[in-house]
């Protein structure tokens, strides 16, 4: 195993306090505990820059394995490749560096050898992406005594409560993408295309110092047929409809907006976004501490059963959000979502619907849950934009 030693780059760093990430991994610990753990080993990449700040861009051979445990100082498994960018822009002064992929379970276990960890009650995310099947046979090979628990919801619940210093962060990001919103809203205009409106936009945000987060859904005409479908050449016509999804991020905090718009009219597209208007404003009045997030998904998915079209609803209400956009292992609202919400957690629900003629079309909201209910975090409305078609 090799160490890392530390070196000055210029425009590195963390873009919170040590004292914030001391915080979270403090968090983690005691969750650690109350699940009875001995120790949890995080390899999703969302989890990893929410406790250590690295951005895990150059985790080629990932994943780059963090080890905490009670009693022992934190441990990040690293590609030597890459040791110098994770020490650079990360907090964790133990970094244990390997050189091939095959490497990497060897190095975990040898540092649960010296922890004496090997046969104890060891953490893993097994439902988060980053950790291939392959990586837990090796470690479990060289660990045989070890006792794997599934611990994919472990840092999630901790991440899912922001601090006064993330809040603030995704606040600026809505700022981003409330401009993205607007600038979407005022390209509209028979010929205009997908990607000379993504470009407005991207044009618009850097003038601003704001950032784009990489995946955008973008979509005219009989595009709204298309999920997650990505800026293209195909421009909008008359008595077309148009959606966006769009997050604006800063540090990493991505937030989500969903928001929808005709040019000239639309009636199938005009009356799925009313019904999804119903559905989001019950969603955001059923969110309050205390309440659980099924709770919340069935506010939304009542006011859709109730309807003409009840099968026009074919996701979850919403999800956790904070660093990067998803992670697999978070909350969700969802019909069988137990977790209890609770002040400082944030959602994006977007109620995006089918239609008859197979377009989806919806509004979302950012919120986070305040001792009262939920605060909306855009400054955009959210009822369907109608652009003036040519006369």
């Amino acid at each position: 195993m090799l160490t890392t030693t530390g070196s000055e780059i210029p425009w590195a760093g963390l873009p919170f306090p040590k004292s914030e990430y001391d915080r979270r991994q403090q968090k983690v610990l005691e969750a650690v505990a109350r699940a009875e753990l001995d120790a949890i080993v995080v390899t999703a990449i969302g989890h990893l820059r929410y406790l250590t700040g690295y951005h895990g861009f150059g985790g080629y051979f990932a994943p780059f394995p963090l080890i905490l445990a009670p009693g022992h100082a934190p441990v990040l498994v690293a590609r030597e490749y890459d040791a110098e960018a994770v020490r650079a822009e990360g907090c964790v002064d133990e970094v244990i560096c390997y050189r091939q992929q095959g490497d990497v379970a060897k190095t975990c276990a040898e540092i649960l050898r010296q922890h004496r960890l090997h046969d104890r009650r060891v953490g893993l995310e097994l439902g988060c992406w980053n950790l291939a099947p392959a990586d837990v046979s090796a470690l479990r090979a060289l660990c045989p005594d070890m006792r794997a628990a599934d611990a994919s919801h472990l840092v999630a619940s901790v991440a899912a409560v922001k601090s006064p210093l993330e809040l603030a962060v995704m606040r600026q990001a809505m700022t981003t993408t409330d401009l993205a919103v607007r600038v979407f809203r005022n390209s509209l205009s028979e010929g205009v295309s997908e990607a000379e409106t993504y470009a407005a936009i991207v044009g618009e945000a850097n003038k601003a110092g704001g950032e784009i987060w990489r995946s955008v859904t973008l979509v005219f005409g009989d595009r709204t047929k298309m999920p997650h479908g990505v800026p293209t050449p195909h421009a909008i016509r008359n008595n077309e409809p148009a959606m966006i999804e769009i997050g604006g991020v800063k540090h990493g905090y991505a937030a989500g907006l969903v928001r929808s718009a005709v040019l000239g009219r639309h009636r199938e597209a005009e009356s799925l976004h009313a019904l999804s208007v119903e559905a989001l404003e019950s969603a955001v009045s059923a969110i309050r501490p205390g309440v659980n997030a099924k709770t919340v998904d069935g506010a939304a998915r009542k006011v859709i059963e109730q309807s003409a079209r009840p099968g026009a609803f074919r996701h979850r209400t919403g999800y956790q959000t904070g660093i990067h956009w998803t992670e697999r292992g978070n909350l969700s609202l969802e019909p069988a979502a137990e977790e209890i919400l609770q002040p400082g957690m944030t959602f994006h629900l977007p109620i995006i619907l089918f239609g008859e003629g197979g377009h989806l079309f919806g509004c979302s909201e950012h919120v986070v849950v305040t001792e009262s209910g939920a605060e909306v975090l855009s400054r955009t409305d959210h009822n369907l934009f109608h652009a003036v078609g040519p006369k």
